[in-house]
Parts: structure tokens; sequence; C-alpha cells
């Protein structure tokens, strides 16, 4: 994916969510995105501008946590 707000996306039809990576880690999954608008960002020219444009603030949107383990101490 070539953005400068967006690293990667992954769309769940079934369930219309649309999970978004952006440039600064966070991840977010946006609920109730009909096919057509994910369809749409997928072949847009600039990912951020329509995410700006189509999603953002217009879908329910909850925030992920980051995939990797959180360094914890072991008690022997």
């Amino acid at each position: 994916m070539d953005s400068s707000l967006i690293n990667g996306a992954l769309y769940w039809p079934e369930h219309r969510a649309l999970e978004l990576c952006l440039a600064s880690g966070r991840r977010y999954l946006y609920l109730g995105v009909p096919a057509e608008v994910a369809e749409g960002f997928t072949e847009a020219p600039s990912k951020g501008a329509y995410f700006n444009r189509a999603i953002r603030g217009r879908f329910d949107c909850h925030p992920l946590r980051d995939q990797k383990p959180t360094p914890r101490a072991v008690n022997d």
C-alpha cells in the first residue's frame, strides 16, 4: 500500500468490518462499512484522502491492541 497515512487494510464483508493500520502503528476497526466503501478505498489513488472523506467519522470505530507481546518479568 502506497500511503503516508495508512500502511495496511483488511476487510471482512460478512461482518462489514474494515481494519486499518496507520503509519503510526495504531490499528482501528471500523464497523458497518459497506462493501462499496471498502472497494472505493482499495481503488482510491490517495488512500489518506479517501479515508478522510469517506470513512473517518462516518463509522463506529474501535482502537485495536498491538499484536506484539508485552515483555513481563518471570518469577522463578
